[in-house]
């Protein structure tokens, strides 16, 4: 039923004769309003358009060919295979005149900013033929360059900010090195130095990192995670010297010399005007120098440094890109078109290049090894049946081993090829022989593992299956195919990790395996030390390699948390059980100044300088001992002067206490003290009934 609407001279009866007049809620003429759009709407205010929205992804290019309408499809396929790599293309004009005929300017547009920004700089002043060079500049330039004042104004010089000497720990006298841990379940980081006889703790902090801390190549920095971005610490007291703000980030990477890092965010803020998940800074100034949008879906590490930080590279569709520092564009301006790649690495000492193609149809798979910056190829080789590749170097850049997944004998039914199974083979290249002659080594069981000695010419293989795994050494010879050195069976293993200085060698059973270990020399292959660290899940040399730790992560295994200590021969020097551990790195050291003779040389006067170093242990064996005496007699002191103190009191109360014990003088030890015999009284403390249902 609908309410009918009161005379107005009725509601004035009803008020008692009071008017009432409609409420007001104008603001009044002189009112200002203190609360801004932006505090009120500033998730709405940020999805506002632009004035540069639908232009900024615009861009102009000069210098294209004027052509007729009949000769214009035909350009725009060029033009379209020239930019394409730079992201898709959603919009082109190519204005024309009265006579049909294209003036040599084009608009693109592109699907966002970033790729915009690439193409522009990527193709401005690229050279399309003898008599055409691309101009390019992005739409919005026009209005910024217009606005352009006369007056320069220089920027304010930024003072220098001295860090102190980053690399004072290589100033210790006892060339001791140092460690970090995590425990506590990652909220506590600790950095040790494994000084003798005991580690010494040199700093230790809650928070300092929100997932898990890295040292750069070189030992300079340590790295840690925060939900802004990554932070450097270094020099004494681990001050922090440089920060760079990357909100999201998960991984980062640095490069051989540490002069750049790069870092990745896989869940960037799209709303944001530049959203570049993968950055690329200077780690010095802390300076962004180029940001690029990863693949989808994310591939880590997204590119892949030259030893000497000038070249770094990532794979394309069908395409590898080589890009140059500090410039940080392409080399040469164009990509490297690699029909069919799926990996490549770097010469870990020399600009070379290695990739492999897999195989289409009847063109077969192909290794290739290009010289950098030149892009000669170097060296070729084929391969046929393969399933998949993985390249190995060795550490002194000797050799290169690619360890090839071939298909076993093919069968070809109704014009289709299957396979039986699957079989190794190891492609040896010999990177310092002319011609870089290739070796072949065939392995018909399944690979579990392989590894190069950092600095000879051994590589050890791990074979079989898990329950049987089969451990062989080989020694690569010039003009010869490898050598089987030794051949350990039936080994209950499923890692091979080599000493850093080369020659020894430890096979441990990781995390299902129970942690069994074995300290193997390779000089004679003999088994110096067998041992277990119970569900082990990771193994640590130290730089020297003369200790190696056996861990026990908390991320792998969440009881018996520990890291130990081991020398090199597989003697158990230190077992630190640590509440939640989960990781534990050793800090590099920089590549040594001494040549190959000062080494040699060294080793040579082993028996000279480890008579020296054998007394100064001795001394600091014997000052630890010294040490502890003497604490022991402090404390043996404070006990006897607290003794001294109470046997008053207790003497006072003595005939008290032979009064009680039936005048027996229990406080002295006496022949008949056996005599005395023990009673043991039991009585009821208390007594519950508890009802059981049926």
């Amino acid at each position: 039923m609908a309410k009918k609407n009161k005379p107005k001279s009725m509601e004035t009866e009803e008020n008692g004769g009071v008017e009432e007049e409609d409420p007001d809620f104008s603001d009044p003429e002189d009112f200002v309003d203190d609360i801004s759009d932006e505090e009120l709407l500033v998730d709405l205010l940020r999805q506002r358009p632009k004035e540069t929205d639908g232009v900024e992804s615009v861009i102009i290019v000069d210098g294209v060919p004027l052509v007729g309408a009949e000769r214009l499809e035909k350009l725009k396929n060029v033009v379209r295979k020239q930019f394409r790599e730079f992201g898709t293309i959603i919009n082109e004009f190519y204005p024309t005149g009265k006579d049909g005929i294209t003036k040599g300017y084009i608009f693109l547009e592109f699907k966002d900013r970033a790729s915009a920004e690439e193409a522009v700089k990527q193709r401005n002043n690229h050279k399309l033929d003898k008599q055409h060079m691309f101009l390019c500049n992005l739409f919005t330039d026009f209005d910024k360059y217009e606005n352009i004042t006369e007056d320069f104004v220089p920027p304010a010089p930024q003072p220098y900010k001295d860090h102190g000497n980053l690399h004072y720990y290589l100033l210790d006298e006892n060339c001791f090195d140092m460690f970090s841990i995590m425990y506590d379940g990652g909220t506590t980081t600790a950095i040790y130095l494994n000084s003798v006889p005991e580690a010494q703790e040199i700093e230790n902090r809650e928070r300092w990192t929100d997932t898990y801390v890295r040292w750069s190549p070189r030992g300079t920095y340590l790295a840690t995670f925060h939900a802004k971005g990554i932070a450097f610490w270094g020099g004494e007291g681990f001050r922090q010297v440089q920060k760079f703000s990357h909100p999201g980030v998960q991984f980062f990477d640095f490069s051989p010399c540490e002069k750049y890092i790069v870092t990745f965010s896989p869940h960037v803020d799209q709303r944001a005007e530049e959203h570049q998940s993968v950055v690329i800074w200077d780690t010095r100034s802390g300076q962004k120098k180029r940001a690029f949008n990863a693949e989808r879906p994310p591939l880590w590490p997204v590119f892949k440094w030259s030893n000497d930080d000038r070249y770094f590279a990532r794979i394309g569709e069908d395409m590898l890109s080589v890009y140059e520092t500090p410039s940080f564009g392409l080399l040469d301006k164009k990509s490297i078109k690699v029909n069919g790649i799926k990996d490549f690495s770097w010469s870990p000492t020399d600009n070379i290049l290695a990739y492999w193609i897999a195989e289409d149809k009847d063109v077969p798979a192909k290794v290739t090894l290009v010289s950098v910056p030149s892009r000669e190829e170097v060296r070729t080789k084929n391969l046929f049946n393969v399933a998949d590749c993985k390249m190995h170097w060795q550490k002194c850049g000797d050799y290169l081993c690619v360890k090839v997944a071939r298909y076993a004998k093919a069968k070809r039914e109704k014009n289709e090829v299957k396979y039986s199974g699957i079989y190794y083979n190891f492609e040896i290249f010999h990177m310092r022989e002319k011609g870089i002659p290739v070796d072949s080594l065939e392995i018909k069981e399944n690979i579990q593992n392989f590894a190069w000695e950092p600095v000879n010419n051994k590589f050890g293989i791990l074979s079989g299956e898990s329950t049987s795994v089969n451990v062989t050494f080989f020694q690569v010879n010039k003009g010869q195919p490898p050598t089987e050195l030794k051949k350990f069976e039936k080994r209950p293993c499923n890692s091979l990790f080599w000493s850093p200085q080369g020659q020894f060698v430890v096979l441990a059973g990781l995390r299902n395996l129970s942690g069994t270990l074995e300290f193997i020399d390779t000089k004679d292959f003999q088994v110096m030390q067998s041992a277990e660290h119970f569900m082990a899940t990771d193994i640590e040399w130290d730089p020297t390699g003369r200790y190696v730790a056996s861990c026990v992560s908390w991320w792998g295994h969440k009881v018996d948390n520990a890291y130990w200590l081991w020398s090199f021969q597989g003697k158990c020097l230190k077992k630190h059980t640590v509440e939640r551990f989960c990781q534990l790195l050793w800090r590099p050291r920089p590549p040594s100044l001494l040549t190959a003779q000062d080494i040699k040389d060294i080793k040579k006067n082993m028996k000279k300088y480890s008579a020296n170093f054998e007394v100064q242990d001795k001394m600091r064996f014997s000052k630890a001992s010294r040490e502890i005496i003497e604490k022991r007699q402090k404390l043996m002191s404070v006990f006897t002067e607290y003794r001294q103190r109470l046997l008053g009191p207790c003497n006072e109360r003595k005939e008290e206490r032979m009064q009680l014990r039936g005048g027996q003088d229990t406080d002295t030890l006496t022949s008949n003290e056996n005599d005395f015999e023990e009673e043991i009284v039991e009585f009821l403390v208390k007594k519950e009934v508890v009802l059981v249902e049926e």
